[in-house]
């Protein structure tokens, strides 16, 4: 008689976590510089516009889709709040929510191209992309305030500081600010009319439409959101950068794209995590970020994070042999 495997040990976001603290581990043994809390609170800053785009883009990808325009979209739409604050006198404020803005409505075209008008995910996406690229070569590089700068304090809004000097104490409230969006989209996903809609459009989308389900609307939402979030992510990243740069965006939707797959979403839809995502998506980012510490290339780094995506997809694979012949 075969024993069923724990439960535990089959789950995804289980392993994922292991993986995490298995280099985490790594990185502080062979790296006394990766122990400093300077370093850590330096690579959570530069997670939260990665986290930020993978909890938004986790909903087209369980659709069965994806959306290739977040990561040439978060830097268009910081680039164009910047130049907003710098030649229009736009309050920082007002810039942030403009960014959110632009992102929702980028992310609402991609939904109305697939959703409605029946364009591929991938192509729909990738023309976005193009014209977000080409709208940010149109905008020069921008800085936003600095910290000595009216407005400055917008470079903090992802850190809690007490004391001043060297002496000054920082605390990555952005961390605990990121967990409690992905708890909620968690519940979204999992509690909500719209989540299991976006499930079943992933597992099996002509049953869903002989249903009855107006399922061109869903397909606008899932899309929407990731625009949304992708918006929220050009804030976090204008954050924690000198100045944005054209063109910079270029790839950084595959960091978000991977981390959600190693966070245990199907490749082919219909099943998926935010809370997988978060910790698929900080492998990828201590993959990125950890690997100068223990004296290996950038280089190295995409071929890791590749030899992951593989692991992560044949995992995603045998699960759904298993399922099958379960059935």
């Amino acid at each position: 008689m075969n024993k069923k495997k724990p439960k535990l040990l089959s789950d995804q976001r289980f392993i994922v976590l292991l993986v995490i603290i298995a280099l985490v581990v790594i990185y502080m043994i062979f790296s006394p510089e990766f122990r400093k809390y300077s370093s850590i609170l330096s690579m959570l800053d530069f997670s939260y516009y990665d986290v930020l785009m993978a909890v938004g883009v986790t909903f087209p990808l369980i659709t069965a889709g994806v959306d290739l325009s977040i990561g040439t979209g978060m830097v268009c739409y910081a680039l164009v709040a910047g130049r907003l604050i710098r030649d229009f006198n736009c309050p920082v404020l007002v810039a942030m929510l403009l960014c959110v803005l632009f992102g929702t409505i980028v992310g609402f075209v991609n939904g109305n191209l697939i959703g409605v008008m029946g364009l591929p995910p991938f192509l729909a996406t990738l023309c976005t992309c193009m014209i977000t690229r080409g709208i940010s070569s149109m905008v020069m590089a921008t800085p936003w305030p600095t910290n000595k700068q009216p407005g400055g304090w917008f470079h903090s809004i992802f850190k809690l500081t007490f004391g001043t000097g060297r002496n000054a104490l920082k605390l990555p409230i952005g961390f605990v600010l990121v967990v409690l969006l992905v708890l909620i989209m968690e519940f979204v996903l999992n509690h909500t009319k719209f989540g299991r809609y976006t499930i079943a459009i992933g597992s099996n989308k002509e049953a869903v439409i002989l249903s009855g389900i107006n399922v061109k609307f869903y397909h606008v939402m899932a899309y929407t959101i990731c625009g949304t979030f992708a918006g929220l992510a050009a804030i976090a990243y204008a954050a924690v950068v000198p100045t944005v740069q054209p063109g910079t965006g270029a790839g950084l939707e595959l960091d978000a794209i991977g981390g959600v797959f190693v966070g245990g979403v199907s490749a082919t839809g219909g099943y998926g995590s935010v809370i997988g995502t978060l910790a698929g998506v900080f492998v990828i980012v201590l993959l990125k970020t950890g690997l100068p510490y223990v004296g290996l290339q950038a280089n190295w780094q995409q071929i890791i994070t590749g030899i992951v995506l593989i692991g992560a997809v044949m995992i995603d694979v045998a699960k759904r042999r298993r399922l099958a012949k379960e059935i």
